[in-house]
């Protein structure tokens, strides 16, 4: 069996990306890493190389800054990467650059892809999700983060990035899945306040048309992590061995009332059905799990 990594990434060093720990995370179980180095304005490159791997393969991309509704370029530039994977690679490991999983995770999913190799009807396998926010010590807990997505594909260059880059479909169906029981540790909504706020000032353009409404959303010098949280639980797990250096720098604080919950009164309710019943009710699905 044979697995191929990939994925892309622009000016991880001025927003502050683990694309380092992304990457590295997964390395042990992937013959070959397919890294899309957009244009940047920092040092993205020389970090990516910086890493040393050989199974590192580096492709450089502009990307097209006038494709902006729904973050549509990053669906493109995904597919730009997938369709760099070799032929010969059975599965594809498809990873964002402020994801990392966690090395306690990676036999099962080796065993999982192993395990479904054979059955050409799985598609894809879908993975559990914890959504950090803040600092190291918090999750979300609501319906505003998806708690399951697509991350190992089949090598089957028919199979496109979705909408926003979030999941994958076929001929525009949904893939057909299996669900497995490790996850993918998001990180993209820990980071300093300031470099929190720069992105989201800048990011804001990828999914909007309009330069002008962009332009005149509430500007500010640091995020309001607490002002913008609205459930959040304890992480009471161990992070990935290679978080703990940039865990360890971390130089800011956050302090969360988790009692509160910041809910509209039909978001509370169904909140109340999850945690009694263990099933999210009308959640959003870009899969079919068999």
């Amino acid at each position: 069996m044979i697995i191929h990594g990939f994925t892309f990434v622009r000016n991880a060093v001025k927003y502050d990306f683990p694309v380092v720990e992304s990457i590295t995370s997964i390395l042990p179980i992937v013959d070959e890493f397919i890294v899309n180095v957009g244009n940047s304005d920092d040092n993205t490159l020389q970090l990516i190389e910086s890493i040393g791997s050989p199974k590192i393969k580096i492709f450089h991309s502009v990307w097209d800054d006038s494709v902006r509704e729904g973050g549509r370029v990053l669906a493109i530039e995904t597919d730009k990467t997938f369709a760099k994977i070799s032929p010969d690679a059975d599965w594809a490991f498809y990873i964002q650059a402020d994801e990392v999983v966690h090395e306690n995770d990676l036999a099962t999913i080796q065993n999982e892809a192993q395990k479904h190799l054979p059955n050409k009807e799985v598609e894809g396998l879908l993975f559990k999700y914890r959504h950090f926010y803040g600092t190291y010590d918090y999750v979300g807990d609501s319906r505003r983060w998806y708690n399951r997505e697509i991350r190992l594909i089949r090598n089957d260059k028919s199979i496109r990035s979705y909408r926003d880059a979030q999941g994958f479909r076929k001929n525009n169906r949904k893939l057909k899945v299996k669900l497995i029981d490790a996850y993918i540790n998001h990180y993209g909504w820990v980071k300093h306040p300031q470099k929190q706020q720069y992105k989201r000032d800048n990011f804001g353009i990828l999914w909007n048309n309009d330069q002008h409404a962009v332009e005149q959303e509430e500007k500010q010098a640091l995020f309001d992590y607490i002002k913008d949280a609205d459930v959040l639980a304890p992480f009471k797990g161990t992070h990935p061995a290679v978080m703990q250096k940039r865990i360890s720098e971390k130089n800011w604080e956050a302090t969360f009332d988790l009692s509160r919950k910041n809910l509209s009164v039909k978001d509370r309710f169904l909140y109340k059905i999850e945690k009694v019943t263990g099933h999210r009710l009308f959640d959003y699905r870009n899969y079919r799990i068999i």
